[in-house]
């Protein structure tokens, strides 16, 4: 039977039901019924799959790919910058997700769509561009990822999709997408971000850290980077548009006109500038006397019109939350903390791909200020959003990395100073960015050392004299309430 009898590459619907047929199927169940069938199919001329040296490990995914195109749709595989499904305007693309401990679902990566052509992009406009033409309809293919499988081609096929974002999606991507360009144009490739973003980033993407390319208004190399469907975008697609029955979190954004996703979330917390948290409280029906931890927060969330504390738009993006207080002396009494680490895991790592520094990288945060007044009475200030300057990442925060791991490799030291026990990880007074320092429950609460020894569990921090000079400026101004 010819392939082109199994479904219309002209009709997206059709190319949808054929693909059916593949879900429940592991990789290599599908290479081995396309092996019986081939005596009776009509095939595009291509190499057979086995030439291709294909590898078999768990590490070599794209290979996974390949076998959808060439062993299931029976098309070659090739280096077309059209859509894989042109005649149909969809692009194939196989991804994997997890089956977390939960009981939730989440994308393992985020979605490579096309590379960033530095040169070419600039001149594009974002409906025209070659990103767009190849993103706007998907034949999403997820298969589940599991860690015990050792062979990739034993993983199995669970879902296969048609989708295209939908229209306050596409804003923020378009939005995502200028954000990318302004700063390609204003020769800044080399200091790209995927935190600069908000569903779609610029992904590092090279075979080895050392890789880098022209870009068109600066003679500094940049590295090769392709246009991404984030992580957490991921997710959210997965669990509200791909698996049925799945509860969607509440929008921030009701009005479908809406530009700027940013703008309208710093504009309707700006409106309660100046309020006092006991206000707030009150306006927005928050008991205060229960003293929820995290009260601000809570606040905040109720701002935006959300009852719980999670925003559609902020788990699409990875969007971090984070309320600081500052005082009446213009100055944060607590540094801002993250997840603490594992030595043995953290001294495994490079910092091109370390757990911490890539939280920084594809991280957007939403900083919520609030400041007590000259009666030590606690307004809201208000709001901005803000990832971590490229230098000020790639030059503070990897030394104390480097420093730390070091450290940790060549055996943590620990002192008794003045009655009290100190180590040698790097301290605030000795970085303006960042330090490492105990976030433990007790002293009982420990991770194992390369040597043996246990140890409380540390944490990478930013100082807090660096979060205060990161909130912007018109935030500080002192008002009269």
């Amino acid at each position: 039977m010819d392939y082109i009898a199994e479904y219309d590459r002209t009709d997206p619907k059709s190319i949808e039901k054929y693909s059916q047929r593949m879900v429940g199927k592991t990789f290599r169940q599908i290479l081995e019924e396309d092996e019986d069938r081939q005596p009776m199919m009509l095939r595009e001329t291509r190499a057979p799959y086995g030439s291709a040296k294909v590898s078999v490990t768990k590490r070599n995914k794209g290979n996974l790919g390949q076998i959808i195109e060439e062993s299931f749709f029976h098309y070659a595989c090739n280096s077309d910058s059209r859509a894989d499904f042109y005649e149909a305007g969809v692009e194939l693309k196989v991804t994997p997700y997890r089956e977390n401990k939960n009981g939730t679902l989440s994308a393992k990566e985020r979605l490579i769509l096309t590379m960033i052509d530095y040169c070419q992009v600039v001149n594009e406009k974002f409906e025209e561009s070659h990103f767009w033409n190849k993103s706007k309809l998907i034949l999403l293919v997820y298969y589940l990822y599991k860690e015990e499988i050792a062979y990739n081609l034993d993983y199995k096929i669970r879902y296969s999709r048609l989708f295209t974002p939908p229209e306050q999606d596409v804003k923020i991507i378009q939005h995502d997408y200028y954000i990318i360009v302004s700063k390609i144009k204003a020769g800044k490739a080399h200091e790209l971000s995927e935190g600069d973003t908000l569903y779609l980033g610029a992904a590092p993407k090279a075979a080895t850290s050392k890789n880098r390319r022209k870009q068109p208004f600066s003679d500094e190399l940049a590295k090769p980077r392709a246009f991404a469907f984030k992580n957490s975008y991921m997710t959210y697609v997965l669990n509200n548009y791909i698996v049925p029955g799945t509860v969607t979190y509440e929008p921030i954004i009701q009005d479908k006109t809406v530009d700027s996703f940013e703008d309208y979330v710093i504009n309707k917390i700006d409106r309660y500038r100046g309020y006092s948290v006991s206000e707030l409280c009150m306006e927005f029906n928050v008991d205060r006397e229960k003293k929820p931890k995290n009260l601000e927060a809570i606040l905040a969330y109720r701002i935006l019109g959300i009852k719980g504390n999670h925003a559609e738009e902020f788990e699409k993006a990875g969007v971090v939350v984070k309320t600081i207080r500052v005082g009446k002396n213009d100055r944060i009494k607590e540094s801002m903390s993250f997840p603490t680490f594992r030595f043995k895991e953290l001294i495994q790592e490079e910092w091109d791909d370390s757990t911490f520094g890539n939280y920084l990288k594809e991280t957007r945060f939403l900083f919520v200020v609030f400041k007590y007044d000259q009666n030590d009475v606690l307004r809201l200030r208000g709001c901005q959003f803000w990832n971590m300057p490229y230098d000020d990442l790639e030059t503070e925060v990897r030394s104390v990395w480097e420093r730390t791991k070091q450290v940790i490799t060549e055996g943590l030291r620990v002192m008794l100073v003045n009655g009290a026990w100190r180590n040698n990880l790097p301290k605030a007074s000795e970085n303006p960015v960042c330090h490492v320092r105990p976030h433990a429950q007790n002293a009982q609460d420990t991770y194992e050392l390369p040597d043996g020894r246990r140890y409380p569990k540390q944490c990478f921090w930013l100082n807090n004299t660096y979060i205060y000079a990161q909130i912007d400026d018109e935030i500080k101004v002192d008002q009269i309430y």
